[in-house]
């Protein structure tokens, strides 16, 4: 027999044992990490047109490192999270030229339908704070 006939064989063989795997009960708890909650949120955010970066202002990010603030939140996405439901805060900055209102819409869907597909998690809250507008390195009327 070919080589690659045994291994059709052998894959064919597999799926069908999975395939019984998928009948049986296995019970057990799943916890995702407020981390990860807040990497998913954050490229979710980022992917949103109009968003220049996230993360705290200058001076939040000094108190927080002097105070001992959360490092998710200094880096623009703090979580609060139970079995079913999460509460967001994100940090970010726009782009010149993008409506703030219409941005931070975008990035609360976004980020919303991330959390429930990727993690199962209803977002109960997403509270957007705009911490400042980034300018295009060429921009007209701009002194340099």
């Amino acid at each position: 027999m070919a080589p690659e006939r045994i291994k059709e064989q052998e894959m064919a063989a597999r799926m069908d044992e999975l395939a019984k795997l998928e009948e049986i009960e296995v019970g057990g708890e799943t916890d995702i990490q407020d981390e990860v909650i807040a990497a998913i949120a954050g490229v979710a955010a980022r992917e949103v047109e109009g968003v220049a970066s996230l993360g705290a202002s200058s001076i939040r990010s000094a108190i927080a490192e002097r105070v001992g603030g959360r490092e998710e939140r200094a880096r623009g996405v703090g979580v609060e999270a139970g079995r079913r439901e999460a509460i967001l805060d994100i940090d970010l900055r726009v782009l010149y030229g993008y409506s703030i209102p219409e941005t931070v819409v975008e990035v609360r869907h976004s980020v919303a339908g991330r959390l429930l597909t990727l993690c199962g998690l209803v977002a109960k809250e997403i509270n957007v704070d705009v911490v400042g507008i980034e300018f295009p390195e060429r921009m007209p009327g701009r002194v340099e």
